[in-house]
């Protein structure tokens, strides 16, 4: 996950990290596996956000990719509090 996303959401600041996260994702190939971690940490954090349709519909293109590679599933902690290591 990018820092700035990280240091923004622990600063309080979520809409400056959703900014980050979604810089961060448009820069990687669409579909891949890295795109699909940071669609799903936009996800969650819309979710986290009160904006659970938006957020929702993040997760279900994310999931499919990252389940189609084998990857996890992280939640919020895990992609902006950096509670466990990601592939």
């Amino acid at each position: 996950m990018p820092a700035a996303a990280r240091a923004a959401f622990a600063a309080g600041e979520e809409r400056a990290a959703l900014a980050r996260l979604r810089n961060a994702r448009d820069a990687q190939v669409p579909g891949s596996p890295g795109w699909a971690l940071l669609e799903r940490a936009v996800g969650v954090l819309l979710i986290h956000m009160l904006r659970e349709v938006e957020g929702t519909f993040a997760l279900e293109r994310a999931d499919a990719v990252l389940d189609a590679h084998g990857w996890p599933r992280p939640d919020l902690e895990t992609l902006l509090g950096g509670a466990a290591p990601l592939p």
